[in-house]
Formats: C-alpha cells, sequence, structure tokens
C-alpha cells in the first residue's frame, strides 16, 4: 500500500527592518530558497520590499513596526499570533558622528544609536520570542565592530560601543534561555556597500547576501549563541 504524500512545511522567516538594503535583499533571498518571509517597515511609504511583495504576493507578507516606538510591539504580536516562526531576525542599524571621539558625541546623538543599534532590538525580540518555533531561530544584525577584542583604532566609536552593546544584551538573553533549543545568532555581515555602509565599502549587497543566509540557515541546526562573521567563523568578543 503506497504511502500518502508527505506534506513539507514551508519555513516563515520575520525579518524586522526590512524595508530595503540588507534585510529587503535577505527577504528576496529567503524567497528564493522556497521560504515565506513576513517583512516589516516603518511608515506608509512604498519600498523596495513593496516592490519584492508585488513579485512574490504568496511568499512575502509586509507589516509595519517602528523598532524605536515599543507601542507598536503589542499590537504587532496580535496581528501575527497563530504564525510559527522559524527564524524572528532583527535588522536595524544607524550611525552618526562617524569621527567623532565619544566624549564629545552630543547626549542626543548618543541616545539615537543605543536605542536604535542596541536596546530596541532586544525590546522586539523579548516582545516575540513565543512566536519562534522550539528549534527555530532568533537572531540580530550586529557588526564586526562591535568586538571589543578588535577594536585597535577608535573612529566609529559610538556606533561600535552600540553593536557592543547589542551583543552584550544578547548574551544576557541568551543566559536567560535556559530551557529552550533555540538557536541565538549575532551577525556580523562585513563591511557592505548600503546607505549606512557607505560607497567605500569594499562588498557588495549581491555577493554579501548569499553568504549571510547560508551562515544564518546553518546555524539553524544548532544551539546557544554564536557571534559569527559572513563566512560562518566566530568573531571575538
Amino acid at each position: 500500500m503506497s504511502q500518502p504524500p508527505t506534506i513539507e512545511h514551508t519555513r516563515t522567516a520575520l525579518i524586522v527592518g526590512a524595508s530595503r538594503g540588507l534585510g529587503c535583499a535577505m527577504a528576496a533571498e529567503l524567497v528564493g530558497r522556497g521560504w515565506s518571509v513576513i517583512g516589516t517597515v516603518r511608515g506608509s511609504a512604498r519600498t523596495p520590499l513593496h516592490d519584492l511583495a508585488d513579485q512574490h504576493p504568496d511568499h512575502i507578507r509586509i507589516e509595519h513596526l517602528d523598532i524605536n516606538n515599543p507601542e507598536e510591539l503589542a499590537p504587532l504580536h496580535k496581528r501575527l499570533a497563530g504564525a510559527e516562526l522559524d527564524v524572528l531576525f532583527v535588522n536595524a542599524g544607524t550611525t552618526n558622528n562617524e569621527q567623532t571621539p565619544i566624549g564629545a558625541v552630543p547626549t542626543q546623538d548618543f541616545i539615537d544609536v543605543m536605542v536604535t543599534n542596541a536596546l530596541s532590538p532586544l525590546r522586539v525580540i523579548e516582545a516575540l520570542d513565543d512566536l519562534v518555533t522550539p528549534t527555530g531561530l532568533i537572531g540580530a544584525m550586529s557588526s564586526g565592530q562591535g568586538s571589543i577584542t578588535n577594536n585597535t583604532n577608535g573612529l566609529r566609536e559610538v556606533y561600535r560601543g552600540s553593536k557592543a552593546a547589542l551583543n552584550m544584551f544578547m548574551r544576557s538573553y541568551a543566559a536567560r534561555q535556559t530551557d529552550t533549543d533555540r538557536s541565538l545568532l549575532l551577525m556580523a555581515p562585513g563591511w557592505i556597500r548600503t546607505d549606512l555602509g557607505g560607497d567605500d565599502a569594499p562588498y557588495t549587497v549581491e555577493e554579501s547576501i548569499p553568504l549571510i543566509v547560508d551562515v544564518l540557515l546553518s546555524h539553524l541546526a544548532a544551539k546557544g549563541l554564536a557571534y559569527l562573521d559572513r563566512n560562518g567563523q566566530t568573531v571575538p568578543w
């Protein structure tokens, strides 16, 4: 007697901050690999993610979230009720005062970077982690510049500090996840030619994203927290 066909589960990723740049490119790469993607955007303006959703209406769902507005998290969670996420990945990043020593950075500029890059990603993760499957992955876009060990020349100091803070907060979050098989990932993608990275960056989005997604998917089978670069190598804390 023949066996009934196996119905394969379509894996789903929530990418927070997918309107353009690396987040949108990650969404496109995952869809190309057979995933469904929920991507968040800020505001009501049309973005490259909307164009991508038009091309893949059955595989991309757009939600709205300003990660710096915590009041928007509970309504998003309610809209996502019943979703089973295989990946929750927070792609957030901003910078300013790149050449300014940290002691000379204006207070509000410091707050803006730290809230966007360090506090808000963990607020998102804490608010939405129960939607992630027991064997899923929770990750955030860090940076090699968040490595304290590798900081030998300063510069971009408020940005470096914010990513180091993100790493520390993820370490704290991981320490509280004693009863889970989920994978936790801090991704250091390298210096990429985006609005944030600038035109002098050595890597393009097109060459970088497949490597980043390879690392993300390969870490799905792992347990615990890792801080990895685009080649899957551990970045020193």
